[in-house]
């Protein structure tokens, strides 16, 4: 069975929805895919504007290549790494933040794109009064030159980081290859300069620091050992001793009060000797290496030897005399010889004394002129203090200074030896990509803002109503020959319409049809003929009435330009009575028809009186099928009063010529009406509408070669006879 074929209460149940034949399809129909094919033939239909504009695209993306200045651009190569390493073991100044290493590159790359980088390469490159530069970047002078170099800079220096690395590519791109590698160089090394002076800038700036502090602290020290130098020359003080911390033990270090000390030992031991000389030559008890210790133990032999004679030989003899006398000489010897070390030791013991006393009064002279010396030698030992500490801290900072840049060159910058910009194929994919978007924006601006009906089915799903048929547009002129002609294009198109026609009731097509549009020439009367016409063929009584009062098209269209004599007004004005006297047939269609007749004055009150209500109920009486050929419904009531006695309205629409919001004013007042709209009709449907599925050769399959409509409607023409 032909897809078509729709068994009665399928076709009733559609028919309770408002007859939306074309609706039939479930929600999920593909509309999403009707959509982009409509967006692919509208590209089709303006193929040489989109072919042109890609084309024009190109060609820009060429010229630009040529025009455009070629570009050198030189890499420079940084590493930059979190940990760092400090060779001295010291502490600087700052300590180092605990963050984490990306977030820490990060900061590092936005430093190198930053206004301070760009003002410091600009300073350290002299930029401003670089020729080179600005002649390659055309800049001149002027009061915000540095503002241009520093935007210039900007415009063209950019970062590449290495993945998954510590390492980033410094690029900078200029008209000339050494400037290039130049500035990417600069670059590099003031930003690694930068962070070193960031890392060390505290040490460095203590350093300056303790070094004037230093130089200043090293005259004051001078200064002040000239004066105590002075002071004591001019004092006759000798240092014998740089110790001491008060004045008076300063002074005490003197020659003066060294010679006090001495002497005060000196007098000290000849009263010493005095006393043990005193007492030995009382005692008799001399020390150890005394010479009389020698005598008296002779004396002491001599005067044992003594007692030995005379106990032997009695005091008259001649040798105990002469022993008697060595024991008297030794005798005398040695107290001699005590009264002489006694006396000598009081003579040294006295001497001793007048020389401290001497000392002392000059020591005593000395007293207020130590204070003095002390306070000088305090601040000369204070400021030495000091500047031992200053130049102790001083070189631990500058080891400190030493310390391992945690940023570091890798590859200096060579020059380019070819541009790298502009690339012809980069810019020809750019235009290409370019002109792409702009014609698919173009297309797509073109659907979304089309005010017209370009394809046949938005009258189902824009109209929400069913589409009963698609009529090719008449290329030659001949569309009425070719509505007798079988196989037609333009035949088997209406056949297709009186087909879908036959499925709009369950009992069939509606007895009584009014065709109407928006406004006139929208191919309304020749469909109400193409349809009569198919009615007829398939064996129907078909009675067409020309009920467009105002301004009918039927008259000239079936050659009936002097036919104005009766017709439907005369039986309106109740001129005449006798509606199949005014009825002609029309043999080379098959049908009959009503004219109108003369233009009345009141067609809407014509229309709407009971008179035209019975002369349809008459007509349904006698034929098959009644068609009326109404008025268009531009702002007119001539329509609402013909719908009002149809069982439904057929309603034409022109492709490609009225705004959709003009056709849904004109449905919705029909439906306000309370008019039944089975549906609509497109005519005039060009290739381009074709390209949708509904032309020559597509859709529904009328046409040249494609018998199987026509296979349809013999086999509904054999149903109908039978």
């Amino acid at each position: 069975m032909n897809t078509l074929d729709f068994d009665a209460p399928e076709f009733a149940a559609r028919e309770n929805r408002g007859g939306d034949f074309a609706g039939a399809n479930s929600a999920g129909d593909g509309s999403f895919v009707f959509d982009l094919e409509r967006y692919w033939h509208e590209a089709f239909a303006l193929k040489y504007w989109l072919a042109g504009i890609v084309a024009l695209g190109l060609m820009l993306g060429v010229l630009l290549t040529l025009l455009s200045t070629p570009l050198y651009q030189a890499s420079a190569r940084l590493e930059v790494s979190q940990i760092t390493v400090d060779v001295t073991n010291l502490d600087t100044l700052d300590t180092e933040s605990k963050i984490s290493e990306l977030q820490y590159l990060n900061t590092q790359y936005e430093l190198l794109l930053s206004k301070f980088m760009a003002k410091r390469v600009m300073e350290a490159g002299n930029l401003s009064r670089d020729e080179e530069f600005r002649d390659a970047f055309t800049l001149v002078d002027g009061p915000y030159l540095e503002s241009r170099i520093e935007e210039t800079l900007f415009a063209n220096v950019s970062i590449d980081p290495i993945t998954q690395s510590s390492l980033v590519d410094i690029k900078f791109s200029s008209p000339s290859p050494g400037l290039s590698a130049r500035i990417a160089n600069l670059w590099a090394q003031e930003f690694v300069a930068a962070n070193y002076e960031k890392r060390f800038g505290a040490n460095i700036e203590a350093r300056d620091f303790l070094q004037s502090q230093i130089g200043e602290l090293r005259e004051r020290l001078a200064e002040s050992e000239q004066q105590l130098v002075e002071y004591a020359n001019a004092n006759e003080i000798l240092v014998l001793n740089a110790g001491g911390d008060s004045g008076s033990e300063g002074a005490g270090q003197t020659l003066v009060g060294a010679d006090l000390q001495a002497l005060n030992t000196a007098l000290a031991e000849a009263v010493a000797d005095r006393v043990s000389a005193q007492a030995a030559a009382m005692g008799g008890n001399f020390p150890v290496n005394d010479p009389r210790n020698e005598l008296l133990t002779t004396l002491s032999e001599s005067e044992a030897e003594l007692a030995v004679l005379r106990s032997t030989f009695g005091p008259d003899y001649p040798q105990v005399r002469e022993k008697q006398a060595e024991v008297s000489s030794l005798r005398s010897a040695i107290a001699s010889g005590s009264r002489d070390l006694v006396q000598s030791a009081r003579i040294r013991e006295s001497e001793l004394r007048d020389q401290v006393e001497r000392v002392k009064q000059r020591f005593l002279g000395q007293q207020g002129q130590g204070i003095r010396y002390g306070i000088l030698k305090r601040e000369v030992d204070t400021n030495r203090e000091i500047y031992d500490a200053l130049l102790q801290r001083f070189k631990e900072l500058e080891a400190s200074g030493a310390g391992q840049n945690n940023i570091q060159i890798i590859d200096n910058a060579d020059v380019p030896t070819g541009p790298y910009a502009p690339s012809l194929i980069k810019n020809l994919l750019i235009s290409l990509v370019a002109s792409l978007v702009f014609v698919a924006g173009m297309v797509y601006l073109k659907v979304a803002l089309s005010q017209t009906l370009q394809d046949p089915d938005d009258v189902r799903k824009r109209l929400g109503i069913a589409l009963l048929g698609a009529i090719p547009r008449d290329k030659q002129g001949t569309i009425i020959e070719s509505l007798t002609e079988r196989s037609s294009e333009i035949n088997e198109a209406y056949t297709t319409v009186r087909t879908n026609m036959n499925f709009l009731t369950p009992k069939g097509a509606p007895e009584v049809l009014m065709f109407t549009s928006s406004v006139p020439a929208e191919g309304k009367s020749i469909s109400s003929v193409g349809v009569a016409t198919s009615f007829a063929q398939l064996g129907k009584r078909t009675l067409l009435i020309d009920a467009d009062l105002r301004n009918s098209r039927l008259r000239d269209s079936l050659d009936l330009r002097d036919y104005d004599r009766g017709g439907l007004v005369p039986l309106l004005a109740n001129q005449e009575t006798d509606m199949a006297s005014q009825i002609i047939h029309l043999e080379r269609f098959g049908f009959d028809f009503l004219p109108m007749g003369r233009t009345p004055p009141n067609p809407v009150e014509l229309l709407a009186g009971e008179r035209f209500a019975r002369l349809i109920e008459e007509a349904r009486a006698t034929y098959d099928q009644v068609l009326i050929d109404g008025a268009p419904m531009l702002a007119l009531a001539d329509a609402i009063e013909i719908a009002k006695v149809a069982d439904g309205v057929v309603f034409v629409i022109e492709a490609e010529r009225i705004k959709l919001r003009g056709i849904e004013n004109a449905l919705g007042r029909l439906q306000r009406s309370g008019a039944h709209i089975y549906g609509g009709i497109v005519t005039k449907v060009s290739e381009k509408n074709s390209a949708y599925g509904y032309g020559y050769g597509y859709g529904y399959g009328y046409g040249y070669g494609y018998g199987e409509d026509k296979t349809e409607g013999e086999a509904l023409r054999a149903r109908s006879d039978q």
